[in-house]
């Protein structure tokens, strides 16, 4: 199965197929509605060829469904039918629950995507649970997406930035009991050191994690109302 994988962030867009792997992408940002995803997407790909869809959403995704609307893009997103506008069968997953499955390599891992907020995802055991702890309160009411996410490298600077990302994964590594930590999203570039227990991902981890959606045979998360055995 030849899989079409679109991998929505707040800065760009990126789509992939795979066998053989096709590449393109563009810039997204807040006036973005799903609309105009869709068709940006559908002039992006003209020409590919491809059996199914998977979309990476950044945001909240339960039952197969877009719940909420992202927070830093345009509206119309939840209850759009993307099935529809592209005419092919689509899974929907959370963004940085795609990249963690691309990047699992078993064990306890927990997934964090620096990029414009901060992505989440745990996968235990095999068992992919995609997580919203970018919008948990950290400091002075502030969430670790205030500190974590772009805001927050532009607001402090990259010397402090780097200090509060590195408290942020020990905290969630310590409290969550994992294994490894995984560091993706475009601004992981952008650290020196790591914690101990800690790697880098790679944003072509996501296309990986979309593909595999479709060909290990079990469902995408939360669609049976639970968690997702990776493979």
């Amino acid at each position: 199965m030849k899989v079409l994988v679109i991998d929505v962030g707040g800065n760009h867009v990126k789509l992939a197929t795979t066998e053989p792997r096709e590449r393109a992408s563009y810039q997204s940002g807040p006036r973005m509605t799903a609309a105009s995803m869709v068709k940006q997407s559908t002039k992006a790909i003209a020409g590919w060829s491809y059996d199914a869809i998977t979309l990476g959403y950044p945001g909240v995704v339960l039952g197969g469904r877009i719940a909420v609307e992202p927070h830093n893009l345009g509206g119309g997103w939840v209850g759009h039918d993307f099935k529809k506008s592209f005419g092919k069968p689509v899974k929907i997953v959370n963004d940085a629950a795609m990249q963690a499955l691309g990047s699992y390599q078993g064990g306890r891992m927990l997934f964090l995507g620096l990029g414009t907020g901060l992505g989440s995802a745990m996968i235990v055991d095999g068992v992919l649970a995609p997580m919203e702890l970018g919008h948990l309160p950290y400091r002075k009411g502030k969430s670790f997406e205030h500190y974590a996410g772009a805001d927050g490298l532009e607001r402090l600077g990259k010397k402090k930035w780097r200090r509060f990302v590195t408290d942020i994964v020990e905290r969630l590594k310590k409290g969550l009991e994992v294994d490894y930590v995984v560091l993706g999203g475009g601004n992981a570039r952008h650290l020196q050191t790591l914690p101990p227990a800690t790697r880098l991902g790679d944003n072509s981890n996501a296309f990986d994690g979309g593909h595999r959606l479709w060909t290990d045979g079990k469902p995408a998360p939360d669609e049976d109302g639970g968690g997702r055995e990776a493979p």
